[in-house]
């Protein structure tokens, strides 16, 4: 088995609180935080000509010069282009919130359940028994990387969401969860 890889002490902290009496880790990691994801590239792309046409029509609006506020409402028509403005700001820094996201998530797998952790403004903990470990699979990078994906789609043509996400050692992560996933089947028949 590998070893446990470091994760941050107030994670270490909440694993330990999290624990079943018996219940012991077997492996826990962060995934591998990137700026650049798939969906964080997209929405970074598509901001630079959102944000930019955002700043050209605040200027068009404004005659691109300063608007003269003592004329009144006029003026207040490039302000509507402000909102357009925020929202590719707010998609233009989505790698940063990629790369935070990551670090504040932990996976886990122990003798009984496989268990994620995602702080937010609240701490999410998705606790997963070995019998909804079903359909294990993985797409890795050629450094091994990868997602460990479980559990089959939630509805038919969607993709599935539960799975440990850019997880450092993918194949072994899969080998494990395929093997905590066994102890149901063999459990149970």
């Amino acid at each position: 088995m590998p070893q446990k890889r470091a994760v941050d002490w107030e994670f270490e902290d909440l694993v330990k609180r999290e624990l079943e009496a018996g219940e012991r880790v077997l492996w826990m990691e962060h995934p591998v935080a990137r700026y650049f994801t798939p969906a964080s590239r997209a929405s970074f792309l598509f901001a630079i000509p959102w944000t930019a046409f955002s700043i050209f029509w605040i200027c068009g609006a404004a005659g691109f010069k300063l608007p003269d506020f003592s004329k009144g409402g006029a003026v207040l028509f490039p302000l509507f282009g402000l909102p357009f403005l925020l929202i590719g700001l707010g998609m233009l820094s989505s790698p940063i919130w990629t790369y935070r996201r990551a670090r504040r998530t932990v996976y886990v797998i122990t003798n009984r359940r496989a268990i994620s952790f995602a702080a937010g403004r609240r701490m999410t903990i998705r606790s997963f028994a070995p019998d909804e470990l079903y359909d294990v699979y993985r797409t890795e990078k050629r450094d091994g990387s990868g997602d460990v994906i479980f559990g089959g789609a939630s509805h038919a043509g969607e993709e599935p969401v539960q799975g440990f996400y850019n997880v450092r050692d993918a194949r072994t992560v899969e080998q494990m969860l395929k093997a905590l996933a066994e102890t149901a089947r063999t459990a149970s028949g």
